[in-house]
């Protein structure tokens, strides 16, 4: 579930920008905004959670050891 709406935001983003700019003069061109667009989407995967650190507290008093053992 997680991994399927990740897929469909990109697919999203890929389409918002195929879409705003209807003609390219080659599939190059294209293929540059597509990765263009797929470098501003890994920007915002690698932002923090907010309360992260709150919500690993919890996670560890619930889960003590099995996540302590990842960190």
């Amino acid at each position: 579930m997680y991994t399927t709406n990740i897929i469909e935001g990109v697919n999203r983003q890929y389409r918002k920008i195929a879409k705003t700019k209807s003609v390219f003069p080659s599939d190059t061109s294209l293929e540059k905004m597509l990765y263009l667009a797929s470098e501003n989407v890994v920007k915002k995967w690698t932002q923090r959670y907010r309360n992260w650190d709150q919500v690993l507290n919890q996670l560890i008093v619930l889960y003590g050891e099995r996540i302590t053992n990842y960190l």
